[in-house]
């Protein structure tokens, strides 16, 4: 399973890469919303896990661009802000999940095999 993870802060980029990639899955890793479009589309990733804030597109402009492109995949979006807008959006353009940092990365992976379960 390809999971593609967007995210600019490097420790957290870095810590779920070492997650996922222990548990077996192919991680896809994009330091900007940009890079994070260019890859959804060339890839097609089973499963998306993005931040919302991040520089060149923010998560919301990922979600919009995936369902822009008719592309069938989970998101899970992760952001510190917690602000009831920015989730209601989230949501409202397909994510599947949603997490406030600081999240614990073991309920992350649990998240992640949920949504994965079915695929």
């Amino acid at each position: 399973m390809k999971i593609l993870l967007a995210e600019d802060d490097e420790l957290i980029l870095r810590t779920i890469e070492h997650k996922l990639k222990n548990e077996g899955y192919e991680v896809i890793l994009c330091r900007n919303g940009k890079e994070a479009i260019d890859q959804t589309l060339e890839t097609r990733p089973d499963l998306i896990v993005t931040d919302i804030m991040m520089p060149f597109a923010s998560g919301i402009e990922i979600l919009s661009a995936i369902q822009q492109h008719n592309i069938s995949t989970n998101v899970i979006v992760l952001s510190s802000l917690g602000q009831e807008d920015v989730v209601e959006e989230a949501f409202t353009l397909g994510a599947s999940d949603f997490m406030v940092k600081p999240f614990n990365p073991n309920e992350l992976l649990l998240r992640i095999k949920r949504l994965l379960r079915f695929k």
